[in-house]
């Protein structure tokens, strides 16, 4: 097989760098969502109220985010396996992951149970930051050296 620019290991480094600086550069630019609990988790949040908030703004503005990082992601997986499998999975996966968080949160939201900032906290987390690709590299590097294993 011929080692051609495309398909060099430096080269997929170098594009899974540049990958990873974009999101970075998602989260440098992270003022550009509505994002009102940012502040509030930046604060004494145990002992204040949530802010007021316009909740259908605040998921589409996650939605938008958590969708830049996936793409973001899925370019990764793809460049780092080059498996169409891989790729399908994971679009299964994070819009499963993405329906169902965003289901808690508004959950969460709107019944302001007592003491449950940690959950908003968390559950937001998980939709605003590229989480789910720290876990998904690992588990597709796992079965990638297992199927060669068995050849």
């Amino acid at each position: 097989m011929q080692n051609t620019l495309f398909t060099s290991r430096a080269f997929k480094l170098i594009l899974i760098f540049l990958l990873l600086s974009l999101l970075v550069g998602v989260r440098i630019v992270e003022h550009l969502f509505y994002d009102p609990l940012r502040l509030y988790f930046e604060q004494d949040y145990l002992h204040v109220d949530l802010p007021e908030m316009n909740t259908f703004k605040l998921c589409l503005h996650i939605i938008l985010r958590y969708s830049i990082n996936t793409l973001i992601s899925l370019g990764v997986i793809w460049i780092a396996f080059q498996n169409k499998g891989y790729i399908v999975f994971s679009v299964k996966f994070y819009t499963i992951t993405l329906l169902t968080l965003l289901f808690v949160l508004v959950i969460l939201l709107n019944n302001q149970i007592q003491n449950q900032n940690l959950g908003i906290f968390y559950v937001r987390r998980f939709l605003i930051q590229p989480l789910f690709l720290f876990l998904l590299l690992p588990a597709f590097h796992y079965q990638n050296k297992i199927s060669k294993s068995k050849i």
